[in-house]
């Protein structure tokens, strides 16, 4: 780890007006509006808008504390944001800004000063580590801020962020909203000969203290009667329920029941989200309590702790963090005062622009909302409950990936082998798994090895696309609930749903199917819109997808619905006389998210002209795969699936998201602040590649891209689908089967991008 010595006031400088000089990661307008864009009371003690706190500074992406984090901050949340400092003292008494009373947490002091390893009593328990008080001001100056938190990147560490004194933080950055000082540990320091409460007093001569809190008592008791009547608000701290105040021998959870007790010493409380919205043993929530209510009764207001938007929260929530905020806020009984946040910038959106409207509420951007399976991040994919939920969520379209059984029934499943969606492994249905190179280098149960009545029958199971990695779930109390649904059911429920604008079906692997199967899947697929009376339908509109442009040039032949192109590939250009290729078969194209804005090692490196030129040709852009889980995204969308879909509508301005949670989609729509004649900096979109090229350290940066590759036009020409031929006796495929031609490219002139291979180096 590399420290950083010299002038301390050229360091802090340089760090404080590091995002100033063109650096800033959102593009910010002239004026940052505050959070009043409600009619209605806020139900908070005051009546006015909820405290956006900021724990040390923007300290969900970078190191906490550091000037850097509070100036984002500053310049991404809005104008009210309050600055939380945890109050660490040093051997000769300065106070600075450190989330933990051993710096080695968020620190390389360990490395700077190997040798000052200690151990003190803390609360009766005997603590080891690197502690302030065993190093000057002066010592501090060699020692670099970095990550706290281990699963947050680490890409920041080698930036050499000096750690900041109260009085820099109030000079170099200036809060507007207000200044947070958090004494973690008054007990200690007093045992030290450090007095804690003489340090605030005199601070306060020269820094604007708005907020003082401890979660300690007899601290509150000895800063009584020093400030003037109009100094900082006094807010008490409760930690677990079950931990010990250190200064009266009882539980926090004692305390709280005696609220008048603490109004006698602090005008508000800081308690976890677990005191007003407790969970179950399964991460559920559990009723709220009536804590807020009790204390603002007895004149306390409430300030909630915990919020951070990289870490597990209720399944209730989808992992969107933006509906936790509004829980707390805006749930028709309650408000909390104020909430402290390591992203500041979710919860300013949160409370600005997402407060307080209804699903009706006026739409201020217009997209097509296009579900992935259904509510596929809720439900287990493709059956009913995720397709009902997809459209009391929102979504325009709801989509079905058409399979085949073996009695020719076409169903919706979101893939050709069983065990990806359901629980067939764990049948009499397991022997019949079998090889088929052309569709899996993996043997499979695939669907037309099974009838439909047997395949109904069959377990659903709900995808987990972050189990082994992060071991991240979705929604285990629904993980196998529902059932499989066919094309025709699926059709009957969009067509009785008043909402709906369209359908889009997808059809995959249809020359295999034909060649080796006997299946006719586009024929099957026309049949049942004929059916289902959707051949002259004027309400519902149909697009057909696919991956292959013999399947669409086949559907365009017989019928005269939508045809949607979908490229697989990450794609960093498209020519023109390839675009005029696609126009030939195609209404629209899908592309994924990395072809929009490419990324490298989680951070994203530009953004492309695909979508910009593919709309000029008239072809509307449909991008996917969204997903709300925050380890889905790019670290530049700061975890919150709401600004990375800011980003691509707003800023790239494509036509629609594909996603699997509809319903952050759908409320994207009714967003208020993009009603606004001035964007809040909160909802302005990310400038891609701002972040890797002059926040993340040089020794992290990720290799170069590799060469963009271009596809031949032999490489690309795809013949028509082949007839249908009669299903073979069963036997094992050969060894050398080869690759079906609908697999072959369309005649495209397609400049690869080379990012998704450099991810996999």
């Amino acid at each position: 780890m590399n420290s950083r010595t010299g002038n301390p006031i050229k360091l802090v400088i340089r760090s404080s007006t590091l995002l100033f000089c063109g650096v800033v990661m959102i593009q910010l307008f002239a004026t940052q509006i505050d959070a009043e864009g409600s009619t209605s009371r806020w139900q908070t003690l005051s009546g006015d808008a909820p405290l956006v706190i900021a724990r040390g500074g923007f300290s969900g992406l970078l190191p906490d504390s550091s000037l850097v984090a509070y100036n984002l901050a500053t310049l991404t949340s809005v104008t009210s944001v309050v600055l939380w400092c945890d109050v660490q003292l040093t051997k000769d008494g300065a106070g600075i800004c450190f989330p933990d009373l051993n710096m080695a947490n968020a620190s390389n002091i360990d490395v700077v000063y190997p040798n000052r390893k200690n151990s003190y009593p803390v609360n009766g328990v005997t603590t080891q580590g690197w502690f302030a008080i065993d190093s000057t001001l002066r010592d501090l100056q060699n020692v670099a801020l970095i990550r706290g938190i281990l699963s947050r990147s680490d890409k920041f560490d080698g930036n050499g962020y000096p750690i900041s004194t109260i009085q820099s933080v109030n000079e170099h950055i200036k809060p507007q909203g207000g200044f947070w000082l958090n004494v973690q540990h008054d007990a200690f320091y007093e045992q030290q000969n450090l007095i804690m409460s003489s340090f605030l007093l005199s601070a306060s001569r020269t820094v604007s203290i708005n907020f003082i809190s401890s979660p300690e008592v007899n601290f509150f008791k000895k800063i009584a009667g020093r400030f003037k009547r109009n100094g900082p608000s006094f807010v008490f701290q409760f930690l677990r329920n079950e931990d010990f105040e250190p200064t009266t021998n009882q539980t926090y959870g004692s305390i709280l029941g005696n609220l008048t007790f603490v109004k006698t010493f602090a005008s508000g409380i800081l308690v976890p989200k677990s005191y007003i919205l407790p969970l179950d043993d399964k991460q559920y929530l559990l009723p709220p309590t009536s804590l807020v209510q009790d204390a603002h009764k007895a004149g306390l207001e409430v300030y909630v702790s915990g919020f951070a938007s990289d870490v597990d929260i209720a399944y209730n929530y989808s992992f969107d963090p933006v509906s936790e905020y509004l829980s707390f806020v805006d749930n028709g009984d309650f408000s909390v005062d104020g909430m402290l946040s390591d992203f500041p910038l979710t919860e300013s959106a949160s409370i600005d622009c997402f407060s307080h409207i209804g699903r009706n509420a006026t739409k201020q951007v217009d997209f097509l909302v296009i579900s992935k399976d259904g509510a596929s991040g809720e439900y287990p994919r493709c059956t009913n409950l995720a397709y009902d939920k997809a459209i009391r969520d929102g979504a325009n379209v709801i989509d079905c990936s058409v399979q085949m059984s073996s009695d020719r029934k076409p169903f919706c499943l979101s893939s050709i082998d069983l065990k990806d969606s359901t629980m067939v492994a764990q049948t009499t249905f397991s022997n019949r798994s079998t090889p088929i190179p052309e569709l899996s280098s993996v043997p499979g149960i695939y669907t037309f090895s099974l009838t439909w009545p047997e395949i109904q029958n069959l377990t659903p199971v709900i995808s987990t696309p972050f189990r082994d990695s992060y071991n991240m779930f979705r929604n285990p109390n629904e993980r196998n609930s529902g059932k499989l649904i066919s094309l025709s059911e699926f059709l009957e429920l969009a067509k009785n749903s008043t909402s709906l604008s369209g359908v889009l079906i997808s059809v995959e692997n249809a020359a295999y199917l034909r060649e080796k199967q006997g299946l006719d899947v586009v024929k099957a697929v026309l049949d049942t819109l004929t059916e289902t009376g959707y051949e002259n339908s004027t309400t519902t509109k149909v697009m057909i997808q696919s991956t292959n442009s013999s399947v669409l040039v086949d559907f365009k032949k017989q019928c005269k619905y939508e045809t949607v192109y979908k490229i697989d590939e990450t794609i960093g250009e498209i020519l023109n006389y390839g675009i005029e290729d696609i126009k030939k078969f195609a209404n629209a194209v899908v592309i994924n998210k990395e072809s929009v804005f490419p990324d490298s090692d989680s951070f994203l490196t530009g953004q492309t002209n695909v979508v910009e030129r593919l709309q000029k040709s008239q072809l509307p852009v449909y991008v996917e795969l969204f997903r709300n889980e925050f380890i889905s995204q790019a670290y530049d969308f700061f975890s919150d699936a709401t600004v990375e879909i800011n980003t691509y509508i707003y800023g790239a301005g494509i036509n629609g998201t594909i996603t699997e949670f509809p319903f952050t989609a759908a409320r994207y729509k009714r967003n208020r602040c993009l009603g606004r004649k001035e964007i809040p900096p909160y909802m302005s979109p990310i400038q891609a590649g701002t972040l890797l090229k002059n926040l993340v350290t040089p020794l992290s940066l990720p290799p170069a891209e590799a060469p963009k590759l271009i596809i031949t036009d032999a490489d690309l020409i795809e013949p028509p689908l082949p007839p249908v031929t009669a299903k073979a006796p069963s036997s094992t495929p050969s060894k050398n089967a080869q690759a079906p031609s609908g697999q072959i490219r369309i005649t495209l002139s397609i400049l690869l991008s080379g990012f998704a291979s450099l991810l996999l180096m």
